[in-house]
């Protein structure tokens, strides 16, 4: 038999005033997992962990965590769940000692100070354990937010854009702090608008205007993508892009740095196809070559696709 899952979504609605921000989305969270809610801002994933964190009721649909309705057992589910919302409450006049000990009484966490140690080791803290926290770099603050969040040593973790606006550095070092703490046992769900973070989640779920779009681990995810992709460096890029995306054989196209990934329909000849249609327009390739399709296609591909008017021609 199955393990219950830990936390859990059912056709999930959530709504501000006439907006319907999440539009019953389902979807599961077991034990040990890394999940990540991936999406542009408004997509929903704020929204999502808001309500598994008993912050907020739902509108629509059911929450469940450890088995217990999220709103209905919210006071008793802050002490088995951490939540790091994007913008944490740290208090800047408290030292990051004062600060680990105010969620610890707080949460009534007892031989909090050998915690508060363990914790402050874990993060890198320790030689800054008397510095205010105003005094504290972005990156330390949120390695302090995150030691604050872990105090009570919960079961799973809430994430909500944990490195946003942290330096690329940091971030290495955050999710090195996360993987350690998965491979304790712990299990997180992570909101974040950051395809390469996504890389590092056991599942992913693919969020875009409130639905999911896909769930899946992420090596697989591309393989929810039909045709080829092909990387193309040709001038003038401008009018190459325009080009092929007018030509009815190419589903997308996207802008990767200096080269363009153009996603055809299945075809025999994908790159053959490529240089015959920007041949007839004068455009130099430079080069042209077929790629495996990567995260970051797969999701340009079905949040462009979800939002594409379906057809009116006749079958």
């Amino acid at each position: 038999m199955n393990a219950p899952s830990l936390l859990e979504a059912r056709e999930l609605v959530i709504r501000y005033g006439g907006v319907e921000a999440v539009r019953g989305v389902s979807f599961a969270v077991n034990e040990g997992e890394v999940v990540g809610l991936i999406g542009p801002d408004g997509a929903g994933k704020t929204s999502s962990l808001r309500v598994l964190g008993g912050l907020r009721r739902a509108d629509g649909g059911t929450a469940t965590a450890f088995g217990d309705d999220c709103w209905q057992a919210r006071r008793a589910l802050h002490t088995r769940l951490g939540y790091l919302a994007q913008r944490f409450a740290l208090y800047g006049d408290l030292t990051v000692d004062e600060n680990i000990q105010f969620f610890a009484l707080l949460y009534g966490v007892p031989g909090w100070r050998t915690r508060r140690s363990e914790l402050l080791e874990l993060v890198g803290l320790a030689p800054f354990h008397d510095r205010i926290a105003d005094r504290l770099s972005g990156g330390m603050k949120q390695k302090l937010a995150l030691a604050c969040t872990l105090i009570h040593s919960p079961r799973a973790l809430l994430l909500d854009e944990p490195t946003t606006g942290v330096d690329p550095v940091t971030r290495r070092e955050f999710w090195r702090l996360l993987a350690d703490l998965v491979g304790d046992g712990l299990t997180l769900v992570v909101a974040t608008p950051y395809l390469d973070e996504a890389e590092r989640c056991t599942r992913v779920l693919l969020m875009h205007e409130g639905a999911i779009l896909a769930d899946a681990p992420p090596k697989e995810t591309p393989g929810l993508m039909p045709g080829s992709v092909v990387e193309v460096v040709a001038t003038p890029r401008a009018t190459a892009t325009e080009v092929l995306t007018a030509h009815q054989n190419v589903v997308d196209v996207s802008v990767f740095g200096t080269t363009l990934h153009a996603h055809l329909a299945d075809t025999a000849d994908p790159v053959g196809t490529i240089r015959k249609i920007l041949g007839a327009h004068e455009v130099r390739i430079e080069s042209a070559r077929e790629i495996p399709a990567g995260l970051e296609d797969a999701f340009l591909y079905l949040t462009r696709s979800s939002t594409r008017p379906a057809s009116t021609e006749a079958p």
